[in-house]
């Protein structure tokens, strides 16, 4: 007898819906499986063996034969369990196949019959929401408020074992539907370290704030102790909180990556990841055999700070250079290609020098001028060229560290002026989807970006004295209208461009040259 059932398998941040056919049939007893599955699918048949025997099903001694259509799109991870053990349940007459088309059965099996999570049903219960495939999702009970996520117009129900899903399709039991968090629990940050807690740094902190307000790049450049990575951390406290849909795309991110916590489904403070500069560009970017998401699109809608910047592989970092520009990443494999989003804030800290003394009071720079054109060179100009700040962070003074000078803005104070500039942001950049000035492309300079005549002037002359790129040239206009919207002013004035111009102001020649 034939009977059908349908799953899913994911590609990137899509599921693609899979038709599952099982024939039993007269012949030698066997189980074949075709569809160009991969190895975890194809060890799917002995957990549906084991699992159909262990919840008291019959499993048939007679040839079986599964396909999985379209037979073209390669099917991978567990996920597809259920749906095989369902259609095989059908197509021997133990559950009804005439409503099998109603539902969409997710979830791996155990061989004592029970369904483990898996990842990526917050992907398909959106893509079902999406595609309008309007079919009853059945998940493990572990998942199953993470697919009410959605909203009401996906069913999500919960099971524990694959004999109550049987017990479901046959009328024996109702399965429990899932229930996503209360909607005055979505919004929201956890508190984080607060930026008052560092001591001096008054220059980094303010462009911590601009590039909190603007979504710009930055870089810190200070030797080791400084409080570079201090102030790293307490980027994400500064941005604003993230919407519901933003919530909703990164939580389905760490759901495809199985990163989702189990006891909360949906992310809603901001992420913060920080790579050992020893990682891989696989990790870094994503990729391997199952095409993975990589830190670059973990870090979407927060940050990516990576210390050490120049100690990171140099195929690492010249692989940011696109995700940086296009804020998506597009892996391309033999088998197949998917895009993830890349719409993180890049934070990266150097040292001035490889043994880090270069500029510190009272302490003699030991490397010689090879290690430090070797140094420098790791950070290529097109890659400078898209970090929009950049911040040299001195040694504190001891008199100053005594003090405990730290009497600057708090987090919430920073995060609130932020806010007020980014809302600015938003009525100027509604109408052409785009939500900060770091998005904004050359064709809106000229509409958003309004100087005064002394302002003009001053970027003509930086144009030539800097030696700017025409995309330098963008960024600079891109931060000056960030510091005039933290200044609430509709104009870009000389006084917005000059702070502009002195994060752009920096090199390795310039900071040797000076001691």
């Amino acid at each position: 007898m034939l009977a059908r059932a349908y799953g899913v398998t994911l590609l990137g941040l899509e599921a693609q819906l899979v038709e599952v056919e099982v024939d039993v049939g007269p012949g030698l007893p066997g189980f074949t499986l075709v569809g160009l599955p991969d190895t975890s699918v194809q060890e799917a048949r002995e957990r549906v063996r084991a699992a159909l025997r262990n919840s008291g099903l019959d499993f048939p001694a007679r040839r079986i034969t599964v396909n999985l259509a379209p037979a073209d799109l390669r099917k991978e991870g567990p996920g597809l369990d259920l749906a095989m053990a369902v259609a095989l349940l059908a197509a021997t007459e133990q559950v009804p196949a005439s409503t099998l088309a109603e539902y969409l059965l997710v979830g791996e099996l155990s061989l004592e019959g029970n369904l483990r999570p898996v990842a990526g049903v917050l992907v398909v219960a959106g893509t079902v929401k999406e595609q309008g495939w309007g079919r009853t999702l059945i998940v493990p009970r572990a998942n199953a408020a993470e697919g009410a996520l959605v909203g009401e117009e996906v069913r999500v129900l919960g099971a524990d074992t694959l004999a109550e899903v049987a017990a479901f399709l046959r009328g024996e039991l109702q399965l429990p539907g899932g229930e996503a968090p209360p909607g005055e629990a979505l919004p929201g940050s956890s508190p984080g370290p607060d930026l008052s807690e560092v001591v001096g740094q008054r220059l980094a902190k303010r462009a911590l704030e601009i590039a909190a307000a603007g979504h710009h790049n930055l870089l810190l450049i200070g030797p080791p102790g400084t409080g570079k990575t201090m102030l790293a951390r307490r980027l994400p406290g500064l941005l604003p909180p993230m919407t519901r849909e933003e919530c909703l795309a990164v939580s389905k991110i760490y759901s495809v990556a199985g990163m989702l916590p189990p006891d909360r489904p949906l992310i809603t403070d901001r992420p913060f990841r920080s790579p050992h500069h020893t990682a891989s560009p696989v990790s870094i970017i994503g990729g391997g055999r199952t095409l993975r998401p990589g830190e670059v699109t973990l870090a979407t809608h927060g940050v990516l700070f990576l210390d050490e910047l120049p100690e990171f592989p140099r195929e690492v970092i010249e692989a940011l250079r696109q995700p940086l520009e296009d804020r998506r990443v597009t892996i391309s494999r033999a088998a197949g290609s998917v895009v993830y989003p890349a719409d993180f804030l890049l934070a990266g800290a150097a040292n001035p020098c490889p043994c880090g003394r270069l500029g510190s009071p009272g302490q003699r720079c030991r490397c010689t001028e090879r290690e430090l054109r070797r140094y420098r060179s790791r950070l290529s100009g097109p890659l400078m060229d898209r970090l929009d700040l950049i911040v040299e962070v001195p040694p504190v003074d001891l008199h100053e560290l005594r003090r405990g000078d730290n009497e600057g803005p708090t987090s919430a104070e920073v995060r609130e002026r932020v806010a007020a500039a980014r809302s600015l942001q938003l009525r100027r950049l509604a109408p052409l989807g785009l939500t900060s000035n770091a998005q904004m492309e050359a064709r809106h300079l000229r509409r958003f970006c309004p100087l005064t005549a002394r302002a003009q002037a001053l970027l003509h002359q930086a144009y030539r004295r800097l030696g700017l790129s025409l995309r330098g040239h963008d960024r600079l206009l891109k931060v000056a209208r960030t510091i005039a919207d933290l200044d609430g002013s509709e104009v870009i004035r000389e006084g917005h461009l000059a702070e502009a111009i002195q994060y752009r102001n920096w090199s390795w020649e310039s900071r040797t040259e000076s001691l």
